[in-house]
């Protein structure tokens, strides 16, 4: 996390010739931040721009100890939007649309954005897209599929705020989605947006149904997809020519930093290359295979570390998230010679053997905790407890048995936001 660091991140970014030379020849400049890691990107930002800056403007879910000077600040929710998020939204709109045609709106994105800044397209009610969110996340829909349905209930997603101004848009983004993906990064504010009524209306009837979402929503699906409701803006949109970004930071910006401590503390490291994406518990047993194949072939102490994010079909009534539930997966793994856990066949036993899933927002589910441990002793101080690993993952309540253990990982909220990372670490 200390190498996702925002403040970072965004420092560098401005080091960028092009975006230099933006910020010069610009009138005026606005800034509107966005997303988990908006507070250290306006300050950092703020702090190097080198010039004078307009109107400030910063949406998150943590209000940050210090703002620059006359900058303002809308504490919003996530993962569900609420009144706040409509407020945020309606702000930035306003920002966007007051510039002139010599200005430069700057949009300074963190993942988390499309709940934080949400305002519900004509049709729809804040209701109406807090239900169809809960919905989906309880489905287990991937975050293409939930932003996918989430640029086409809304009037500031996929494009929109950048073609709500005349000014040109420079967007230095901050990515928590797996591929870098710039339209599905905080539902792609400010940028064209591939998308489709139909595709959205799809990812409903994949996800339970459109009987399953509320009418309102399905009709303007329905409706966008006979034409009746204008698309989101596509890359021929002469808006769009005005709006370029940049990714500052992502998911391999934390596992290069993991490595480098991996590698300062004598391990031997292994990089899994392909995003750990899918179910959580299935990615679970796909890390282990890897984890496995490394330790026939690898030196001890060895470390290996992947990053993604994977989904939760939840099925139980119990308290997670996807860090969370990868680790308890990951237990029957871990239990040692001859045993089985939750998942299936354990890995060859070391003296010394540890494996964590983490949320890099510091933030895992609805919970206060950013994931979990399980070790070679997990197994063990769990049936003393009485605790049955099996049961825990069938009702998707692993908050709860790792929080018997002490076994949660505690971060507060960290001020950044590049994904989930998994590290397994196997000592002599």
């Amino acid at each position: 996390m200390r190498a996702a660091d925002a403040g970072r991140l965004v420092r560098a970014g401005l080091d960028d010739p092009r975006v230099q030379a933006r910020l010069k020849a610009a009138a005026d400049v606005r800034v509107v931040a966005v997303g988990k890691a908006a507070g250290p990107m306006l300050n950092a930002f703020a702090q190097s721009a080198g010039r004078r800056l307009g109107a400030l403007a910063g949406i998150g879910p943590v209000r940050p100890d210090a703002l620059p000077p006359g900058a303002e600040w809308f504490d919003s929710a996530h993962p569900v939007p609420d009144a706040r998020s409509v407020a945020a939204a309606r702000r930035a709109l306003d920002i966007a649309r007051s510039a002139a045609e010599d200005d430069l709106l700057v949009v300074l994105l963190s993942g988390g954005a499309s709940a934080l800044m949400a305002l519900p397209a004509d049709g729809i009610t804040l209701d109406d897209k807090q239900d169809t969110v809960r919905r989906l996340l309880k489905a287990g829909a991937t975050i293409d599929e939930l932003n996918t349905v989430r640029k086409h209930l809304s009037g500031i997603k996929g494009g929109r705020l950048a073609a709500a101004t005349r000014a040109s848009v420079e967007t230095l983004v901050i990515s928590d989605v797996v591929g870098d993906d710039l339209s599905v990064i905080g539902s792609g504010p400010t940028m064209p947006d591939p998308s489709t009524f139909r595709d959205a209306r799809a990812v409903l009837e994949r996800r339970g149904g459109t009987a399953a979402y509320p009418a309102a929503v399905v009709e303007v699906l329905e409706r966008g997809q006979r034409g009746e409701i204008p698309e989101t803006p596509k890359a021929d949109d002469p808006r769009m020519s005005r709006s370029m970004a940049r990714i500052v930071g992502g998911r391999l910006t934390a596992v290069e930093g993991a490595s480098a401590a991996a590698r300062a503390g004598g391990y031997v490291v292994h990089v899994i290359d392909r995003p750990i994406v899918g179910e959580a518990r299935e990615a679970a047993q796909a890390f282990a295979g890897h984890v496995r194949s490394m330790m026939s072939r690898s030196d001890v102490p060895a470390c290996v570390i992947g990053a993604g994010e994977t989904t939760v079909h939840v099925k139980g009534s119990g308290i997670g998230g996807r860090n969370k539930e990868f680790a308890l997966a990951m237990l029957g793994c871990l239990a040692g010679p001859g045993s089985a856990g939750p998942t299936g066949p354990a890995l060859p036993h070391h003296g010394a053997f540890a494996f964590g899933s983490i949320g890099t927002d510091g933030i895992d589910g609805p919970t206060d905790a950013a994931g979990a441990i399980v070790d070679a002793t997990t197994t063990e101080r769990a049936a003393a407890l009485g605790l049955d690993a099996q049961r825990f993952l069938d009702n998707n309540d692993s908050y709860h048995f790792f929080s018997a253990l002490d076994d949660l990982l505690h971060t507060g909220p960290t001020g950044t936001n590049v994904g989930d990372v998994q590290v397994a670490l196997i000592a002599s």
